[in-house]
């Protein structure tokens, strides 16, 4: 869902890392030369020393991270941790060596280099190297226990792990079993809160010594902006935003109500958590077809029931997202990548199953970890993944710090963009769905579909960086982690937990980017940027129809106009490669309003005389 060359994560279930979040992390340095030859090193020499450095020990670091992903014992945690300590040793030890070019005149690459140095790991690991041992130690357990994690209600027969969880919150309109199924897995969350504020301490010791005040601040920093600044933008940004989820939570919560009655979904007040089809309330997909849908005798069909009929199986949902991104121009995905990326949950171990996607950083090594299964959403998934697969493919001749993401929003946004474009029509096109007649309650149920996945989703991505900002700063302490989760939760989503929650609990890891320590505003903005840039290349396709129904398959020029911009990686800032897609320097919500207004018009018709609100 990434910082950087990290793991990437997926829109339908949400990820994404950088090198240091999941991964390699940073790690001891190759023998380099003699210290005195270092010390006469030119900055621009030095840059380029590290970036040779740093890809060797990248190679290790996410071979080591994706054996453990995909196969989680305990002795992969101990090779991850010892490539990643090796990883951090080599970053802390550059970024101490790169403090004699302060002052000096550098070249611009040269200066931005230096700079994408101190922010190259979501972790930062303290210079003492016990600390260091026992910072990555920790990101192993705490990954480890979110992948191993299991609800069993009747002893070791009865358990079930969170693929299995999840169906029941999707599925199941039993008020009693979401309940139980949401605490189930939610309890995972509870065995992680020492971890997790040891992990704190020593990230924000690393981060200090980094110079930054504490690890969120360091975070804020990778904007190209000051932490105020970028504060300011994400604000602005909400703002623009709100009105929209407002109106989407107001209908929700009748519908529910009419579903479960009034007693469990009072109007006015927040919604239960377990009741929107998804274990986090982060998309509200699950509840449309028999609960949220507007008009339910217009057909808005979706793929699952012929890419089962049809056989569709990982594979090739996954050459399906490759012809769709060849339409564009890009290349065919190379032949490693199919011998060596896990598509579907292995019988015979654990792993974690989150999407992601992996730049191996050893020339053209590009892989997916995922566990795709014949759904619309799955297939969305690997759409999505592939973006940030087409990414690191675009960048690869970029020096090592610069292989990244213009900004952590733009990696998540490149598939999402697509994802725009496997439009009703691209679908009925590849033999997905039958081909629907035009009308005005097929538009407005196609436009609650996806509202429920990104519109419902905004202000989830904004709270749970805001969260962890205030963790890392001090201003929320162990004491009160659960509390004050459950506060932000209800400020900007509306909804409240389905039982009464304490400080023996620990929600926020029962969420994959906590425990993994992967920075998650990239989402928000995402979903922001996605409306952009999916403007901008309907514009270069020529397209004049409203931004629903426009696709960008089969465009080169659109293609063209969006390698441009991906091959740039992140050697200038954001707002140079946001310009030379959109022609403008800002973000801007205004395209993803345009795209939904059909829906707006209709849902302020609905909810007139509710009580709206929470």
């Amino acid at each position: 869902m990434t910082a950087t060359r990290l793991e990437a994560c997926a829109a339908g279930t949400l990820c994404l890392i950088l090198l240091g979040a999941c991964a390699p992390h940073e790690t001891a340095a190759p023998a380099g030369g003699a210290p005195g030859a270092a010390a006469k090193e030119s900055a621009d020499e030095f840059v380029a020393r590290v970036n040779r450095e740093l890809n060797a020990l990248a190679e290790e670091g996410q071979a080591a991270g994706f054996t453990l992903d995909t196969y989680i014992t305990t002795d992969t945690q101990l090779l991850n941790a010892k490539a990643n300590d090796r990883y951090l040793a080599y970053l802390s030890k550059s970024v101490a060596e790169a403090k004699r070019y302060d002052g000096q005149e550098l070249s611009p690459a040269t200066k931005r280099a230096l700079m994408k140095l101190r922010l190259n790991v979501a972790a930062p690991a303290p210079d003492d190297a016990a600390k260091r041992a026992r910072l990555t130690q920790l990101e192993a357990q705490l990954e480890a226990k979110y992948g191993e994690g299991k609800y069993c209600p009747k002893g070791p027969a009865s358990c079930m792990n969170l693929d299995q969880l999840a169906e029941i919150l999707a599925r199941s309109r039993n008020y009693a079993e979401l309940t139980d199924a949401w605490k189930g897995w939610h309890d995972v969350g509870a065995g992680m809160r020492e971890n997790y504020s040891e992990f704190v301490q020593l990230a924000n010791e690393g981060a200090r010594e980094l110079g930054f005040k504490d690890l969120g601040v360091m975070w804020r920093a990778g904007y190209d902006m000051t932490p105020e600044e970028f504060d300011a933008e994400s604000e602005r940004l909400w703002q623009q935003v709100k009105p929209l989820y407002d109106r989407l939570h107001c209908y929700a919560r009748a519908r529910l109500a009419r579903r479960y009655g009034e007693d469990k979904v009072p109007a006015g007040k927040p919604i239960p958590a377990q009741l929107f089809g998804n274990m986090w309330a982060q998309q509200w997909n699950k509840m449309y077809p028999d609960v949220l849908k507007p008009y339910p005798g217009a057909s808005i069909e979706t793929a699952d029931a012929l890419l089962k009929a049809q056989k569709w199986d990982a594979a090739r949902m996954t050459r399906s997202a490759e012809s769709f991104y060849t339409s564009l121009g890009f290349p065919q995905l190379p032949k490693t990548f199919w011998e060596r990326s896990m598509l579907s949950r292995p019988r015979d171990r654990e792993v974690v199953c989150h999407a992601s996607a992996w730049d191996m950083a050893s020339g053209g090594d590009v892989r997916i970890k995922a566990c795709l299964a014949p759904t619309e959403e799955d297939l969305y998934t690997i759409y999505h993944e592939l973006g940030h697969v087409y990414y690191f493919i675009s960048y690869a001749s970029q020096p090592f710090l610069f292989r990244d993401g213009a900004n952590d929003g733009f990696h998540e946004a490149i598939g999402d963009t697509v994802n725009l474009s496997v439009t009703p029509a691209y679908l009925s096109r590849i033999g997905l769905i039958h081909t629907v007649a035009p009308s005005h309650e097929a538009l407005i149920n196609q436009q609650m579909k996806m509202a429920l996945e990104k519109i419902a989703f905004l202000p989830f991505g904004r709270l749970i960086d805001e969260w962890r900002w205030k963790v890392f700063s001090g201003e929320i302490t162990p004491a009160n982690y659960n509390s004050s989760w459950w506060e932000l939760r209800q400020r900007y989503q509306g909804i409240a937990p389905p039982l009464p929650r304490s400080e023996a609990d620990f929600d926020p890891g029962a969420k994959y980017h906590i425990p993994s320590n992967t920075p998650y505003t990239r989402y928000f903005l995402s979903f922001i940027l996605q409306f952009q840039f999916h403007k901008a290349l309907c514009a270069a396709a020529g397209n004049h129809a409203p931004l629903y129904e426009c696709s960008n398959y089969d465009s080169r020029e659109a293609g063209r106009r969006y390698a441009d911009m991906l091959k740039l990686g992140a050697s200038e800032p954001w707002q140079d490669a946001l310009e030379k897609l959109t022609g403008t320097r800002r973000i801007d919500a205004a395209p993803i309003v345009e795209y939904f207004q059909p829906l707006m018009e209709w849902l302020a018709e609905q909810n007139k005389g509710q009580q709206c609100g929470w």
